[in-house]
């Protein structure tokens, strides 16, 4: 349950949730943080394995050698500079496409089971109030280094959590009918 008097219509956090590159500085209740993880915890996964783990930094100077992770083209960096929080997603290899213990699909399902994970998180601190952004291009294993996460763990992504300092406007998306095929995939069905 999100805290009492904070619920938001679903498709209106959907539609609503932007990418926050700046960040106030005002804090963000541990409360709520908990609030946010919980509905990460909620998501869906490969069998139900919940392959994901959360390292909540808080030390400065820990979020700053995050930071040092991404490269400087990286536009997320700032929001390391005043984020309350970085939470880093990790993935337990081993659990997404295995059954007792035997990989049983190709693809790396553990990416999609985090994605699914981290969007419930990013929704659920747009609908308390708070902001995010996902941070996929930085060196994850400089990044595991920095938090001690042992061997048969990935940290798949990063993300910045506070108060926004302003809400950028929506990007524009492409028309539905654009990106719709009915019984047959067609390039562009629009046309």
């Amino acid at each position: 349950m999100l805290l009492e008097g904070s619920k938001m219509d679903l498709m209106e956090a959907i539609k609503g949730r932007r990418s926050v590159r700046r960040f106030s500085g005002a804090g963000v209740a541990r409360e709520a943080l908990e609030e946010m993880l919980d509905a990460a915890r909620w998501a869906p996964s490969w069998a139900n394995t919940q392959c994901w783990r959360f390292v909540v930094v808080e030390d400065a100077a820990k979020i700053a050698a995050l930071k040092e992770t991404m490269p400087e083209r990286n536009p997320a960096r700032p929001a390391f500079d005043t984020c309350s929080y970085v939470v880093a997603f990790l993935a337990k290899h081993g659990l997404s496409a295995y059954k007792r213990g035997e990989k049983v699909e190709e693809r790396d399902w553990y990416m999609f089971d985090i994605g699914c994970c981290v969007q419930n998180f990013c929704l659920a601190a747009h609908s308390l109030g708070f902001a995010t952004v996902i941070v996929g291009l930085f060196d994850w294993r400089k990044a595991n280094q920095i938090l001690g996460v042992p061997e048969g763990y990935e940290v798949v992504c990063l993300v910045p959590v506070g108060t926004p300092e302003t809400y950028p406007p929506a990007p524009p998306r492409k028309p539905l009918q654009q990106l719709i095929s009915y019984d047959t995939f067609r390039p562009d069905p629009a046309q």
